[in-house]
């Protein structure tokens, strides 16, 4: 997703989009401890939209 897309969302938007990626990483990572990953870039592009929506909330 790319910032200016995040950029035009709502904050309510932000803020679910956000809740849900924590989430996703959260459960990346109870995977990874578990077992192998099928692609491990997820974990990665989880954590660099995470700090996306943070950034942009800031700005905000």
């Amino acid at each position: 997703m790319k910032a200016s897309e995040i950029r035009e969302m709502s904050a309510d938007q932000r803020q679910s989009l956000l809740k849900e990626t924590v989430d996703k990483l959260y459960k990346l990572r109870i995977q990874a401890n578990m077992e192998r990953l099928d692609s491990p870039s997820e974990v990665r592009k989880a954590k660099k939209l995470i700090a996306q929506i943070k950034t942009i909330q800031n700005e905000t």
